[in-house]
């Protein structure tokens, strides 16, 4: 009798999944389908493993690295190809930190939480006279009707200067920084904790958006806002951070390079755009967006480079603010409009969403720029902890030349 051989799949081990990759992401990295990765494991070019409460086989990073070079001429000295990171995961347009679906951290967890999770330090307290004069040096420079991206930018710039330790690069001082910044922005004195006794970092910083009272409902709502746009892995701005990090940066430099490339039309820019689009359609949405759709130009706040279907941040935020149902009614149902318009060919993203919690509770023109800002500081400054742990100086890509050849080259 023919003998049947089955199959039979290593013993599940106890694991929480970091430094193993799913099947998916070996494909990705490898550049191959997902049926290639299983003849791999059938040639002993991989080896599987099972890991309890993970779906399907994962592999274990460093064999995947080992197989992506093998063969390869060794790059110069310094070119880095892949940045490994276990803070945000993106999946099947779903998002995680650390493995926690990121709608149900903006729901239960406090802006403070999700920063203390994504750190792996607790949310610090501020030492007496960190801040400084800093928030006055800001105000009689700028103005208190100064863009808020540009007063974020000079109260990194002057607590870094200020800072004479600003050098110390372990996690517990990092994030001590990190936190002054945050609290600055909010303009708390946190000489002795009075003000800050009881009240949530989004109870702090809705005064400084706009002038409709708070509510809980309405803290809640800003605080999923935060804790939604606290990372979104390796986008402009973070790799910017992950640069400055890798060179020992201070923290202050970090959040400035992540800044840096957030201020501009493609990143924290894109959010204004959004805003200025969704207000245009307030008084009469369909003839508004009919108007773009005419003239074959794209919506403001729709579609993105990573998502195919929906944007988890999104969805979370619009679903948020549709069950409060407190701020201006013109915006649901310009938000209606837009989403009927858009049909199934594309869908709204987090710039949308953003402007729309802008627009619900009459902010500042710039307010959805501001909370993406903030919120990302937390990210940068998490990436920025994982870097310094890493080679220094591993970011050296290496240039192709093009210009005018030397003589005799």
């Amino acid at each position: 009798m023919q003998r049947i051989h089955r199959r039979r799949w290593p013993t599940p081990v106890h694991h929480d999944g970091r430094d193993y990759l799913t099947t998916e992401q070996v494909a990705k990295a490898l550049g191959v389908k997902a049926s290639t990765v299983y003849a791999y494991v059938s040639r002993g070019r991989l080896q599987s493993q099972r890991i309890d409460g993970v779906s399907g086989s994962v592999f274990p990073v460093d064999e995947v690295e080992k197989l992506l070079t093998a063969g390869r001429p060794r790059p110069p000295a310094g070119v880095v190809e892949r940045i490994r990171t276990q803070l945000t995961y993106l999946h099947d347009d779903r998002l995680y930190y650390r493995g926690h679906a990121v709608g149900d951290l903006a729901r239960d967890m406090s802006f403070e939480e999700v920063a203390a999770l994504l750190w792996e330090q607790p949310w610090p307290t501020i030492p007496p006279g960190a801040v400084g004069d800093v928030p006055g040096r800001v105000d009689a420079a700028l103005g208190p009707a100064a863009r808020g991206l540009d007063r974020i930018r000079l109260i990194v710039d002057l607590l870094g200067a200020d800072d004479a330790r600003r050098h110390q690069l372990d996690p517990a001082a990092v994030t001590v920084k990190a936190a002054t910044i945050l609290e600055t922005i909010v303009g708390v004195d946190v000489v002795d904790g009075s003000d800050v006794e009881g009240r949530g970092f989004a109870e702090r910083l809705w005064p400084l958006l706009t002038d409709d009272p708070s509510t809980p409902e309405r803290v809640r709502i800003l605080n999923a806002a935060l804790v939604l746009l606290a990372d979104h892995d390796l986008s402009a701005g973070t790799i910017a951070a992950r640069v400055a990090a890798s060179a020992r940066g201070s923290v202050y430099a970090v959040v400035s390079a992540g800044l840096g490339a957030f201020d501009g039309p493609m990143h924290g820019g894109a959010t204004t755009f959004a805003y200025r689009f969704l207000a245009e359609t307030l008084d009469d949405p369909e003839s508004v967006v009919g108007e773009r759709l005419r003239l074959g130009e794209r919506i403001p706040g729709t579609g993105h480079v990573v998502y195919r279907h929906s944007d988890p941040r999104a969805e979370t935020l619009t679903e948020l603010l549709r069950d409060a149902g407190d701020g201006d009614p013109r915006v649901s149902s310009a938000m209606s409009s837009v989403t009927r318009a858009l049909g199934s060919s594309t869908f709204v993203n987090s710039d949308f969403a953003l402007a729309a919690l802008a627009l619900s509770y009459r902010m500042r023109p710039d307010a959805a720029e501001t909370i993406f800002a903030v919120a990302r500081i937390v990210g940068w400054t998490a990436h920025a902890l994982e870097e310094y742990g890493e080679k220094r100086l591993r970011f050296r890509p290496e240039g192709v030349y093009t210009g005018v050849r030397p003589v005799g080259v």
